[in-house]
């Protein structure tokens, strides 16, 4: 009873917001009044949002089918607590608890879990979108509609309820930290029920290897106050976490982002409370920063160079990552670096985020800035690492800042493709397309 009074709900709740959308007047940009966001292209506060509250829940799991139904403004954080009581979790959790699962599935998401277990939006057996032009559709993932969806951004419309495959888990994740110099390593390793690595330098990267346990064989560690989870990797060659907190374990401090806040100074981290220990907090403090140029005005006033954000995240084959981070190490100069290999679960393809379903590719993630040079234009490290990603027949995720042309943009993003899955979404064009929300920041 309780399952079908949360879906009456729901449905209430979408015919709700249809009636929000369809009293938007046309020309108006759209936007959802979300209190997270984990994207990093920056843009004025919209005057006119859509109320997506009431799809920030889950509304059932099913232990014995292994799947959840779940509105599509869920946070990660929320989803995983309603599903480890039953141990199960999602097949692919991203790193951060704020991530929502219709966000992670419009855009990209990954993990350890994904060499095995592939993309977020792999693992959706079904999903309901409020589209461009106004309706309510269901997709079934046998849909030829359903593959287009991913890699959208929201330009095709909003996933409102998604219904996905979930895993068994135990009760611990025993990790081991092998240092490496041949990225081929990781093909050792595919046995492994969770697998992710941290370049620290060219001379200095390591391959996490995580297996379930269900008893502890040592003390397990925390990694939530005091303690930061990615020192431990040069120091400890073993290590134990509990499902939760290995889940977590980037989330505390952002991978190695807090030293930018402090919050790794000890006696800063003994004074900050331990709740405010957490991506979404230190996303804001940038947001306000970007907003207001507090960082930049400092700069300004101690003669100091501007500097350039760098924060992407690329797929690259695993045949080509050593030339990639050879590039890296020395065009760009970023570190640590994290390293998360993945391949597609099965044959199928995604058009809008073409990647080869027999090829093992490794997400490299960065997040820093790196100081100008005189003369050099804005964006131009990221231009180098965008061509340099082409060149090698990787794939770049678009939640942050892109550079491309709009002739490269298409023909890498299948432009044929999404054109026509517009005239099905949104053939009034209400929303904006790919390239203006991702490229030109519309």
């Amino acid at each position: 009873m309780g399952n079908q009074q949360a879906l009456m709900g729901h449905e209430r709740a979408a015919a709700t917001l249809r009636d929000q959308y369809a009293a938007l007047p046309h020309g108006s940009p759209v936007r959802l009044a979300k209190s997270t966001s984990n994207l990093f292209r920056f843009r004025d506060p919209a005057t006119r949002t859509l109320d997506v509250s009431e799809f920030t829940g889950v509304l059932s799991v099913d232990a014995e089918a292994r799947t959840a139904d779940v509105g599509g403004m869920t946070t990660y954080e929320d989803l995983v607590d309603a599903t480890l009581p039953y141990g199960l979790m999602p097949l692919v959790v991203p790193q951060l608890k704020t991530i929502t699962l219709g966000g992670a599935v419009a855009g990209l998401g990954i993990e350890s879990t994904s060499f095995r277990n592939g993309l977020p939006h792999e693992s959706v057996l079904e999903m309901e979108i409020l589209t461009g032009d106004g309706r309510i559709a269901h997709l079934h993932r046998d849909d030829e509609a359903f593959s287009g969806f991913p890699n959208s951004y929201g330009t095709f419309g909003y996933a409102l309820r998604l219904k996905i495959e979930l895993e068994p888990v135990r009760p611990y994740v025993e990790l081991r930290h092998v240092r490496f110099d041949d990225p081929a390593v990781i093909n050792e390793y595919t046995d492994a029920d969770f697998l992710d690595g941290t370049v620290f330098s060219a001379d200095e990267q390591y391959l996490t290897i995580g297996r379930f346990v269900d008893k502890p064989t040592f003390r397990p560690s925390d990694y939530t106050g005091k303690e930061i989870f990615y020192k431990s990797i040069r120091d400890r060659t073993a290590d134990l976490l509990s499902i939760r907190d290995y889940i977590w374990r980037w989330d505390t401090d952002w991978f190695w982002c807090s030293h930018a806040f402090g919050a790794q100074i000890p006696w800063v981290r003994r004074l900050w409370p331990k709740q405010y220990l957490r991506s979404d907090v230190y996303r804001k403090v940038v947001a306000l920063d970007r907003r207001y140029g507090v960082t930049k005005r400092v700069r300004q006033l101690g003669n100091a160079p501007d500097r350039e954000p760098v924060i992407q995240d690329v797929e690259i084959p695993l045949d080509r990552l050593g030339e990639f981070l050879e590039f890296f190490h020395r065009d760009i100069g970023i570190s640590p670096i994290w390293l998360c290999p993945i391949k597609l679960r099965d044959n199928r393809t995604w058009p809008l985020y073409p990647m080869d379903p027999g090829t093992m590719y490794v997400n490299v993630g960065f997040w820093a800035t790196v100081p100008m040079r005189p003369g050099q234009r804005p964006g131009h490290h990221n231009r180098l690492i965008e061509d340099k990603v082409t060149a090698l027949g990787g794939h770049k995720s678009l939640y942050s800042e892109s550079f491309y042309s709009r002739e490269n943009f298409w023909r890498l993003y299948n432009g044929e493709r999404y054109r026509a899955l517009k005239l099905q979404f949104d053939p009034d064009g209400r929303l904006p397309d790919l390239y203006d929300k991702c490229v030109r920041g519309s």
